[in-house]
């Protein structure tokens, strides 16, 4: 029996990896701009259609590997929980733009990056946008949107990495 749960958690730690595509990465070298993923979770969250509370920096020393990415974290403790579960803390759509991956493969949509300070946390999930304005779209029907996007993450998903920056945002202000 002990064996039987073992497989099945083997293999559906392997399905949940092998879903994951590549990891969106700016010139920062590092995933999310090299922000915090796992302090997201403990931000007060703003009201829809407010700005969100600033991300957390991570620290170049304190990292870690997935998805073939590097990720910074401000703490040692915030790296190992984000290694012991990365898939929990990972932003959904690989770090790309959650509204961008709800419209799907056009010229506006598919793999957009994601801005980390355009963040909001649904149903314990990081979710990233890529400008304020998108942002609004994606917060006029946040349930649509995400059904829309993880059906399109299906097609698109296994596709490259945007090599697209973020507008707006500069990555030599970036905290790394």
């Amino acid at each position: 029996m002990k064996r039987l749960l073992l497989a099945f958690a083997g293999s559906a730690l392997l399905a949940s990896s092998a879903l994951a595509g590549p990891q969106y990465v700016d010139k920062t070298g590092f995933a999310l701009s090299g922000y915090d993923v796992v302090a997201y979770h403990d931000l007060k969250m703003s009201k829809v259609g407010k700005p969100q509370t600033k991300a957390v920096a991570g620290k170049k020393s304190i990292t870690a590997d997935y998805n073939g990415a590097k990720w910074a974290f401000s703490s040692a403790a915030n790296r190992d929980k984000f290694v012991a579960d990365p898939a929990r803390y990972a932003p959904q759509y690989d770090g790309h733009c959650a509204y961008g991956a709800s419209i799907g493969n056009s010229n506006k949509g598919g793999k957009v990056p994601g801005n980390p300070h355009l963040w909001r946390i649904v149903d314990g999930k990081l979710y990233v946008n890529i400008t304020k304005v998108v942002s609004g779209f994606w917060e006029k029907n946040i349930p649509g949107h995400i059904k829309r996007a993880d059906r399109n993450w299906k097609k698109i998903g296994k596709k490259a990495a945007s090599k697209r920056s973020v507008p707006s945002f500069d990555t030599k202000s970036a905290p790394l």
